[in-house]
């Protein structure tokens, strides 16, 4: 999933400017992550391998979230040269979108114009929603998910759907 998505990244056309329905496609990509992880806490519990499905929860939810901030930046960059401490390629965008993310803050890329920061300040609010919110939901589905398990198959493996 992971590899699809950065394909995607990569090969779709973004030549539109940075606009307000730009902001409006980022707020129903988060929209999405975070239906996404409500439908696959579901799956989770329900699940013979509740623990799998909660890492494949994270491998899908992670990925997406930073390549549609990593898209955001890049089309705020063409828009509006000099946004950040240098021009972004995709590349570059999808880098700084994780040093974010990471916490790791490396100071070679930073937001230098108002609508720059004010979307790297969102990425943090969302990154530490995720992290926060998102991995308790995951991790509480997966609790619940061998639970259940472990009581349907008397506490032998996994059992036949």
């Amino acid at each position: 999933m992971s590899s699809a998505l950065l394909a995607v990244y990569y090969l779709l056309p973004l030549d539109s400017g940075f606009s307000v329905g730009t902001v409006l496609a980022l707020a129903g990509g988060i929209a999405a992550v975070a239906v996404l992880l409500a439908w696959q806490s579901r799956v989770i519990v329900r699940s013979p391998w509740p623990v799998l499905r909660g890492v494949e929860a994270l491998a899908t939810a992670l990925p997406l979230l930073l390549v549609l901030f990593s898209a955001v930046y890049y089309l705020l960059e063409r828009s509006v040269p000099e946004s950040f401490s240098e021009p972004l390629s995709r590349s570059d965008a999808l880098y700084f979108s994780m040093t974010v993310f990471s916490t790791v803050g490396f100071g070679d890329i930073s937001g230098r114009s108002g609508p720059a920061r004010l979307l790297v300040t969102g990425q943090m609010a969302v990154d530490l929603l995720l992290i926060g919110v998102a991995a308790r939901l995951l991790v509480g589905a997966v609790q619940e998910g061998v639970r259940r398990r472990g009581r349907v198959s008397g506490g032998v493996g996994p059992s036949a759907p």
